[in-house]
């Protein structure tokens, strides 16, 4: 099982569209890659608002 919403992988793109996967903490089974069930080390990405514009919310008029 692989945790995507996990802070601590890496996926990258390789030649020909490939991706390899990595755990930074390296507690991940190394082949085939998978996190370890109940890791206790998963923390949620966290996403930034940097660089992104926040424009005014939008309201229903009927």
């Amino acid at each position: 099982m692989i945790q995507e919403q996990c802070r601590h992988l890496i996926i990258r793109t390789v030649s020909n569209d490939e991706k390899t996967l990595k755990c930074r903490l390296d507690v991940n089974e190394q082949f085939p890659f998978a996190c370890p069930e109940g890791c206790v080390f998963f923390e949620s990405k966290k996403t930034s608002s940097a660089g992104w514009h926040v424009g005014p919310k939008k309201t229903d008029k009927k």
